[in-house]
């Protein structure tokens, strides 16, 4: 065979198998939401579905450049599977406007909304989930409420410690990479360390700046918080949870992006 045509058939070959990887790995490399660009952040209510809390993570989300948009779920009393259902709609909003991937901030019972949803329809979609203050393994309070029947309707009885709702969810499900943070100070999610989830970057805020005094109320709209919020939206993931030695620069990261 003359060097030429050794030469175009090496050529022939270098094209045939270029394009066999194009087919192989592009697909790969668009389901993984790590690797795409991000998108709008979708915030998810807690239980009552009162969306007035979420004002400063708005603000704060718009100071920093992204895109916030507050999902509505009704009373958010109902079902959680269906307030998930709410959550997969506005995802789908922002594909069909040509994003990549969304980011997912849940406060309080709109975390576990967030799992629910990640755990059915955007296991693909989800890049980074943020849960604040959630209630991952139940509440006492939600017990109680479940104790005394009609006063608690359906969202209070999944939120009770063992529901079946919370007994069959995935910790940490899709590929998205999560982040669940709380405070000691919790008087709602009780115990506060029911927020925990395995597999998830877990930030106790009294962990991160010993001084934090956080109610649940107050999580949305804490500078502290805030700052943990941004530092695990931000374009590059933390390889690691945040330490004491990042309490100064977190509490002024929250407080330049609330305007304070």
């Amino acid at each position: 065979m003359s060097p030429r045509r050794r030469a175009f058939l090496a050529g022939a070959l270098a094209v045939v198998v270029l394009g066999v990887l194009a087919l192989v790995l592009v697909p790969r490399l668009r389901s993984d939401p790590a690797d795409t660009a991000a998108g709008p952040v979708l915030l998810v209510p807690g239980y009552g579905g009162s969306t007035a809390s979420l004002a400063p993570l708005v603000t704060a989300l718009r100071t920093a450049g992204r895109d916030p948009r507050v999902v509505e779920v009704g009373d958010g009393t109902g079902d959680l599977v269906a307030q998930a259902a709410a959550v997969g709609r506005a995802a789908d909003a922002a594909l069909a406007e040509g994003a990549a991937s969304v980011d997912v901030v849940g406060y309080s019972a709109g975390g576990v909304v967030a799992r629910v949803w990640v755990a059915g329809d955007g296991a693909g979609v989800a890049r980074r989930v943020v849960t604040l203050g959630s209630p991952h393994h139940g509440t006492t309070v939600a017990d109680l409420g479940a104790l005394l029947g009609g006063a608690c309707p359906t969202a209070c009885r999944q939120l009770a410690e063992g529901s079946d709702l919370l007994t069959g969810l995935p910790e940490t499900p899709g590929s998205a990479r999560w982040t669940s943070i709380w405070t000691r100070d919790d008087e709602t999610v009780t115990p506060p360390d029911s927020a925990v989830l395995a597999g998830a970057e877990d930030v106790e805020l009294q962990a991160v700046c010993v001084d934090a005094r956080v109610t649940h109320g107050g999580l949305p709209g804490d500078p502290l918080s805030v700052g943990v919020v941004l530092r695990s939206l931000g374009r590059t993931a933390p390889d690691a949870p945040p330490t004491s030695a990042d309490c100064a620069a977190l509490r002024a990261a929250g407080a330049g992006a609330l305007g304070g």
